[in-house]
């Protein structure tokens, strides 16, 4: 099956009624203009353990990434531990939405597929074919969504920004002349550099086998933004969606007219190639959430923008997330709203206090615009 051949579900228009009265016509348009919010509060971190489970419900957070099922080396995934996984969400009234294939942000050198985007074949063909039988496997469990990034460098940054206004949180950061400075630019990779064309051949290369048998299994496939987009060659490779973030999407998005082709949207990351994320994410939103090819949003903040920026809290950062949230409700987004890289601080604690603090934050959120428009 070759790329633009896929089948595209598109959806039904409504058509209107002639000759309404003003009270009918005034009527109309405010349905019109109230929609339904769809999305719900999503979690990726910490698994299916009875601790974990036990914490989400806790905080009203019904739905999750599980992460990934147990890997039988050369083979692909466990379909019994899917399924135990898929049980014992259950048990506490928890969805299990979506894993995460081996193809993560850690980079080629800590995955257990790192050929596909290495372009080596025989080697990727024998990984595609393990892709294709976990696909198999989410779709028998009744898991609708797998995650995955099309990337050879890890996630880059350059070190951590300490806040003493927000209780001396630090803040993931990353600098481009600072990575210059300490000669991060300079680092040998894996495999050698790849430039644009390189990294599409091998995405679509990959793509090519593994969309079909998703739609099979009914099944979507959500790439994850480049974290963080980064300027052309940097140590020698050139990231799918470098260095206009947006192009990159469109590009993307466009290979394939495809149910199951779109993006795990992270917005942090997409707001990170941004010179003014504030303005310009929300036409990103709309273009893609009007194309259904988001999948699952990760909900994070930063300051600043393309090639310096901090990862911070949802509620300080640079981008208005109720407008964001606006925006995801007008496109008829109807998955995951997750935290992502939440900020750390020494207390041992930290982490799960970080979650309850952004799990309080998005489900307010989406109470709030779910208000609007109601009397």
């Amino acid at each position: 099956m070759k790329r633009r051949n896929f089948v595209k579900v598109t959806a039904a228009g409504s058509v209107g009624a002639l000759g309404l009265s003003a009270g009918q016509n005034k009527a109309k348009a405010s349905a019109q203009s109230t929609k339904e919010v769809l999305m719900k509060v999503g979690c990726q971190h910490g698994g299916t353990t009875k601790e974990n489970l036990e914490f989400l419900a806790r905080h009203g957070v019904f739905h999750i990434d599980g992460g990934s099922p147990k890997e039988i080396a050369g083979v692909g995934w466990d379909l019994e531990d899917s399924l135990a996984k898929k049980e014992a969400c259950e048990k506490y009234g928890i969805t299990l939405e979506a894993y995460h294939l081996p193809l993560s942000s850690a980079g080629i050198d800590r995955i257990s597929t790192p050929n596909i985007m290495l372009g080596k074949s025989p080697e990727r063909d024998r990984e595609i074919e393990m892709i294709q039988q976990m696909i198999e496997v989410a779709g028998k469990t009744g898991v609708r969504l797998l995650l995955y990034n099309t990337i050879i460098l890890p996630i880059l940054r350059t070190g951590r920004t300490v806040d003493p206004s927000r209780g001396n949180a630090s803040y993931s950061t990353w600098n481009y002349e600072e990575a210059v400075k300490q000669g991060l630019d300079k680092e040998s990779i894996t495999g050698g550099g790849a430039d644009i064309d390189e990294i599409y051949e091998r995405i679509t290369y990959f793509l090519d086998r593994v969309l079909p048998v998703a739609e099979e299994y009914n099944v979507k496939l959500g790439n994850h933004i480049a974290d963080p987009p980064a300027p052309v060659a940097y140590r020698g490779v050139t990231r799918w969606n470098s260095p206009d973030v947006f192009a990159g999407i469109k590009r993307f998005a466009q290979l394939y007219d495809s149910p199951s082709h779109g993006f795990n949207l992270c917005l942090g990351s997409t707001a990170e190639g941004l010179r003014d994320p504030k303005t310009e994410i929300i036409p990103i939103i709309k273009w893609v959430g009007e194309r259904k090819q988001i999948f699952n949003i990760h909900l994070r903040n930063i300051k600043g923008g393309w090639n310096n920026f901090q990862e911070v809290y949802p509620d300080n950062g640079d981008m208005d997330f109720v407008q964001v949230v606006r925006a995801l409700r007008d496109v008829g987004y109807d998955g995951m709203l997750m935290p992502d890289h939440i900020p750390q601080h020494e207390d041992p604690a930290s982490g799960l206090q970080g979650h309850a603090f952004a799990f309080g934050y998005n489900k307010a959120l989406i109470q709030a615009i779910a208000a609007e428009g109601i009397e």
